[in-house]
């Protein structure tokens, strides 16, 4: 299997094209800097990933911008800490200042020559929209958690993407889902017949990070440790 047997790529963005990890980390420290004892960057995560995926499921029509507060007010609680309510109202805000990972805007320029570029992402519209001014690319279409009413890892979310990209004469086949999350993206593709591409962002870390652990590994046609080395490939296929 070739990655220019594909029409449409359709991408995770949180981990993926923008570090959400390290704009978790800056976002977090008003918090995890009252922390005692401190934490490391991957027990934060970890934290946050439970948080996030039980708040997810218990309330899955919340915008992700009104969903990150009461996660950091559970992480506070968590670790025995106070946290005022503006403060994590304001975390809640900082998504759309999370940076974009160095690679991603310049690929994402030259994948769109070959491609049609499509995110599926767990955020709402208006913090997309904010990250979207550091990608610098148009995609033909943006489906997030805030348009279904569920969050990733949700068959929901998937069947809604199918159903649109149908819409618009994309086929199943046609589609390589790329993505960080093995979690979020890999393990419903695989359940749903989609054939993805791991980006593989955390491959010098341990563990999950900020995504939980997926249990069995689910199968990806494709493995790259950045959206640069995906590239590489790409233009190598065609040499």
């Amino acid at each position: 299997m070739r990655l220019s047997d594909f029409t449409t790529l359709t991408f995770d963005c949180y981990g993926t094209l923008i570090d959400w990890e390290s704009g978790m980390i800056a976002a977090l420290k008003p918090l995890t800097e009252r922390v005692k004892p401190s934490l490391t960057r991957n027990q934060i995560l970890e934290c946050h990933a439970r948080h996030e995926s039980s708040q997810q499921l218990f309330t899955p029509a919340r915008p992700y911008c009104d969903l990150l507060p009461i996660v950091y007010k559970r992480m506070a609680e968590e670790r025995g800490v106070a946290a005022p309510w503006a403060e994590c109202v304001a975390y809640g805000r900082s998504v759309g200042d999370w940076p974009a990972f160095p690679d991603s805007a310049a690929a994402l320029a030259y994948l769109k020559r070959h491609y049609k570029l499509v995110i599926l992402s767990n955020v709402d519209n208006e913090s997309f929209a904010r990250s979207n001014a550091k990608l610098g690319v148009e995609f033909d279409a943006i489906m997030t958690a805030e348009d279904v009413g569920s969050y990733k890892p949700s068959r929901r979310n998937f069947d809604y993407m199918l159903e649109k990209l149908a819409g618009c004469g994309i086929a199943r086949a046609q589609i390589l889902h790329t993505a960080e999350s093995l979690f979020h993206d890999h393990k419903p593709a695989n359940e749903q017949g989609i054939t993805s591409c791991w980006i593989y962002r955390r491959h010098a870390d341990r563990g999950f990070g900020a995504t939980m652990d997926p249990g069995a590994r689910p199968h990806t046609e494709f493995r790259f440790t950045g959206m640069a080395e995906m590239v590489k490939a790409h233009k190598a296929e065609r040499t």
